[in-house]
């Protein structure tokens, strides 16, 4: 008898649990949601370079230095614009296995808010440059601006996703259990621009026309919910 008694005392936490466990048990749900936006792009990145061929490699790398050096030192007098050299490379040129002769080029980097100035100064620039090309892309701050509506507007539309899934299922409440939220696009794309023989550049060039356009972003959000 005593025997017995410690077994069912044994027992008891045991089925106390498991009730626990029935009374909270929850389904889990997984669920995604997601806004998407169009922001004006706001950047402009254009890419320039020198490019000198010929048979002496000193001197065709002084050529290119020094039209580097100058389109920098043109664009470094204005603060709103943003400037960065890039790589530099010289290449033998061969002809039936044999080097007869250098190319050598440089190109640098510009990148700014204010895309009447970039336009008109690219056509300066391209006096004694060559236009690589040219790309768009929304500024830092703005994708933020946007991505915080747009995170508003995705967890809304996750929210109501929750209910309709509760509602759905005949259940009264839901917990979201996990929750992720990721933000993508706003990608810019370069245009390319026909390379030009340094050599015919000699006169100042008309300004492109320069359509800065838009970019798409989109914020997701998936989870899991418990629905009572």
């Amino acid at each position: 008898m005593k025997r017995l008694l410690t077994a069912l005392l044994l027992l008891l936490p045991l089925a106390t649990i498991a009730h626990e466990e029935s009374k909270d048990h929850y389904d889990r749900v997984n669920l995604s949601a997601s806004a998407t936006g169009r922001v004006d792009n706001d950047t402009i990145v254009a890419t320039l370079y020198a490019q000198a061929e010929g048979s002496q490699a000193a001197a065709l790398a002084d050529e290119v230095n020094k039209r580097i050096n100058w389109g920098v030192q043109q664009l470094k007098k204005y603060q709103k614009i943003k400037v960065q050299t890039q790589s530099y490379n010289t290449y033998p040129i061969y002809t039936k296995s044999n080097i007869t002769g250098w190319r050598v080029r440089q190109s640098f980097r510009m990148e700014s808010q204010d895309m009447a100035l970039v336009s008109n100064l690219l056509g300066d620039l391209q006096s004694k440059l060559a236009l690589e090309n040219v790309s768009f892309s929304v500024s830092p701050e703005q994708r933020n601006s946007a991505e915080n509506t747009l995170i508003e507007e995705a967890l809304a539309a996750f929210e109501t996703r929750a209910k309709l899934i509760a509602k759905s299922l005949g259940r009264s409440n839901y917990v979201i259990a996990k929750i992720n939220v990721n933000t993508s696009g706003g990608n810019h794309y370069p245009q390319p621009h026909a390379m030009m023989r340094m050599s015919s550049m000699s006169e100042s060039v008309a300004a492109p026309q320069m359509q800065a356009g838009e970019s798409s972003l989109t914020v997701n959000v998936s989870g899991e919910i418990e629905v009572e």
